[in-house]
């Protein structure tokens, strides 16, 4: 299939709130008017928005849905989210922002979510009304408000500026109707012509299924990946705050990373899974089975290339790609002597990972034991480690707080690759726990102790990047 002229343009939140460097960089840039267009812009919510609408996404603490969710004082938190909004729209008025036009489309959507929320705070006081009915679609609406008030002021901003930019709201405000995310898309874009305007479309997009509720806070790369398919789009180009390197530069060393500057769709998901997300996995699928390319650029420096996601890429030198991990992974070490040789056990234990929506990262087993690697910001692993203990009884269930460090690549069949990474740990005093690796040799995973996590990332980088000729 021919791909258009346009490119689709994810932007983070942690960018847009510094959208005057945006504007400078991949909005406008060194460009001449003629170049403007043929790009559609998907937007998050300003940092730290979602996070007043919704809960902290590091540490749960509840925002407006948390504290309503638990019938807490979710008026307070409303009105310091009018104000957080408020103060974001001030951070704009150099870059020509009407601040009441800008104001008034905040009031407007906070004033409606407020009504909205003390009608259901009042139907909540029947019987007949569970939390479970209208639970989902509150969080849903909530989600909704942070995109398009980021969206609506980069309209304003850049109509100022003799852009022809469109606000494309998907989020469904005061429609009674609601259709597929396709549907939602197709109404909103089909009438553009993307060659004479810039969209601007609010990450977040209504569906009937809950785009919050199938996806949770990845939404917004989820309907970033929706419009690159439906309209045909020739490269899907994500704008975060960093480069996609081989380590986290401010723990290496920005001296001592390097852009990566090519990698493959299977090696986006690996990092997806160690939340170092290039972009949301369920997201990537249908770009790349339309082959539609993926680049992560930094919005901060527009001339570099960025790093290219496509289908088929390997490198053609074995070599590692990047050494991330996560921290925040919990260990859940199941032990029964009865395991041994009987069928579906593993089936038996999954099924009630299932039914906490609890998924692994990583998985060790032996003729009696299962260690299932999590991350811990789950709030049913308890109650999932207590029905495990029940179906059960003659095993002994054990938790403990680990980390993951993993070493990703494309191609890396290095010979006495194992050898030397635990060489080089051992080397500092970093105990392996526990490792996992496939076959297929694109990523190997230390389980460590938490405290090791850092020093191992240093370790490991210094060993297969820094260690490597250029």
């Amino acid at each position: 299939m021919t791909l258009s002229n346009h490119t689709v343009e994810k932007i983070g939140g942690t960018s847009m709130s510094r959208f005057g460097e945006l504007v400078d960089n991949i909005i406008i840039g060194k460009r001449q008017p003629s170049e403007y267009y043929n790009r559609i812009f998907v937007v998050s919510a300003y940092g730290g928005i979602t996070n007043l609408l919704l809960e902290d996404k590091k540490n749960g603490q509840p925002g407006i849905y948390g504290l309503f969710a638990e019938d807490g004082d979710w008026q307070s938190m409303l009105e310091e989210t009018r104000r957080k909004m408020i103060e974001c729209n001030r951070s704009f008025e150099s870059l020509g922002l009407d601040q009441n036009i800008a104001d008034n489309f905040v009031n407007e959507r906070l004033n409606g979510i407020k009504s909205c929320l003390e009608d259901l705070q009042q139907l909540r006081t029947f019987g007949h009304f569970q939390p479970k009915d209208f639970l989902p679609a509150t969080r849903e609406f909530l989600s909704a408000i942070g995109e398009a008030h980021s969206a609506f002021n980069s309209v304003e901003i850049l109509k100022k500026k003799g852009i022809n930019a469109v606000f494309v709201d998907l989020s469904g405000w005061r429609e009674t109707t609601t259709g597929s995310i396709e549907d939602n898309i197709k109404r909103n874009l089909s009438n553009l012509d993307f060659s004479s305007c810039m969209p601007i479309v609010t990450g977040y997009a209504k569906c009937a299924e809950g785009i919050m509720n199938r996806f949770d806070r990845g939404y917004s790369e989820i309907t970033f990946s929706k419009i690159a398919v439906a309209t045909n789009a020739r490269e899907g180009i994500i704008h975060k705050e960093f480069h996609l390197s081989t380590g986290d530069p401010k723990l290496i060393g920005a001296d001592k990373v390097e852009i990566i500057g090519n990698t493959n769709f299977d090696i986006a998901d690996q990092l997806a899974d160690m939340a170092m997300e290039a972009i949301h996995p369920r997201a990537a699928k249908e770009m790349e089975l339309r082959n539609i390319h993926i680049r992560v650029k930094n919005a901060f420096d527009p001339e570099h290339p960025g790093t290219l996601i496509t289908k088929d890429y390997i490198s053609p030198e074995p070599r590692v790609e990047m050494i991330c991990g996560r921290q925040d992974v919990l260990a859940i070490e199941l032990y029964d002597p009865e395991m041994v040789g009987q069928s579906g056990y593993d089936f038996k234990v999954l099924s009630i990972f299932f039914k906490y929506k609890i998924s692994y990262i990583a998985k060790n087993t032996n003729a009696n034991t299962i260690t299932h690697f999590v991350a811990e910001k789950n709030k049913k692993i308890a109650d999932c480690i207590a029905e495990l203990a029940k179906l059960f009884p003659g095993a002994q269930i054990l938790t403990r707080e680990v980390s993951i460090v993993s070493v990703i690549g494309s191609n890396m069949r290095i010979p006495g690759f194992l050898s030397r990474a635990a060489g080089a740990l051992a080397k500092n005093h970093i105990n392996i726990l526990a490792l996992d690796q496939c076959m297929r040799q694109v990523n190997m995973q230390f389980m460590l102790e938490r405290e090791h996590f850092n020093a191992a990332q240093v370790v490991l980088h210094h060993e297969f990047v820094e260690k490597q000729p250029a």
